[in-house]
């Protein structure tokens, strides 16, 4: 485990001896010792995460040499190798041939679109292309408990909601209603998310200082009521498949719940499982 201070790491070893047995009982069988610190690199990837968390590196910023962080936690740079290597696989960073190793960013074409798991079919080229995105609302709430729950929020905090429908080639295809914490995303407004073209993640990083990291998906079929048939221009009862995002932030901090419910005439849900 990591010592507080960010500039060196605790490497101290545990005292592993077994007091002498006095009882006169008899030995006990062997059991295998649990390791009771983490891996050296894994401490130097948890003061990386740490740095990041700070805000000391922003999306977007390039991070100091595998050298320069060698020195700051007096470790090999072969140990920072490995744990950037694995900050890079969970895509909290970006390498960079030639240039160096960078914050990664939802601006960023290859992960900008990482949560997303549902995706065109190869048949339906009208599902290609860029989405069009219609802003139903974004309003302050004090909202249902069972969201507050989900974002660590108390019953009567403040949360942003979000309504809006995703169209391509001119058809309705998901409704989304989008929950945040009100603190984070203070000054989120209608006319902010309107006027903004890129991403939604970028725009909460480069606005908002909020990065989303990893996110937890539920999925179920559900049949469309009147609310959704209007506005995805399906029948009442139309299938439709319900997607529910529980999205983080740094240190597993829930930033975000959105729920979603998605036509499939011309799309899917793939993942890809290893």
């Amino acid at each position: 485990m990591a010592s507080a201070h960010p500039s060196q790491p605790d490497l101290s070893a545990p005292d592993t001896r077994v007091p002498a047995d006095t009882s006169g009982a008899a030995e006990p069988a062997f059991t295998p010792p649990t390791p009771a610190f983490s891996p050296l690199y894994q401490q130097i990837k948890s003061l990386i995460l740490r740095s990041l968390q700070a805000g000391e590196w922003k999306p977007g910023d390039m991070i100091p040499s595998e050298f320069e962080l060698a020195a700051r936690f007096r470790v090999s740079q072969g140990t920072v190798r490995k744990a950037i290597d694995e900050l890079a696989t969970d895509n909290l960073l970006v390498r960079r041939q030639g240039k160096g190793t960078f914050v990664a960013t939802h601006a960023e074409q290859h992960i900008q679109y990482r949560f997303l798991r549902v995706q065109p079919d190869a048949t339906a080229p009208e599902a290609q292309g860029p989405a069009e995105r219609r802003i139903i609302e974004c309003r302050r709430s004090r909202g249902p408990a069972e969201v507050a729950r989900q974002l660590d929020l108390r019953g009567g905090d403040s949360l942003v909601q979000v309504r809006r429908v995703l169209s391509f080639s001119g058809t309705p295809a998901i409704l989304e209603d989008i929950w945040l914490p009100g603190t984070p995303f203070k000054g989120l407004s209608l006319e902010t998310l309107s006027s903004d073209k890129g991403p939604m993640y970028a725009l909460f990083e480069a606005q908002f200082g909020v990065r989303m990291v990893r996110a937890v998906e539920k999925l179920k079929a559900v049949a469309a009521d009147a609310d959704a048939a209007v506005l995805l221009g399906v029948e009442v009862g139309h299938p439709l498949l319900s997607v529910e995002r529980l999205a983080y932030t740094y240190n597993d901090v829930p930033m975000e719940l959105r729920r979603g419910l998605y036509r499939t005439e011309t799309r899917h849900y793939h993942n890809e499982l290893s």
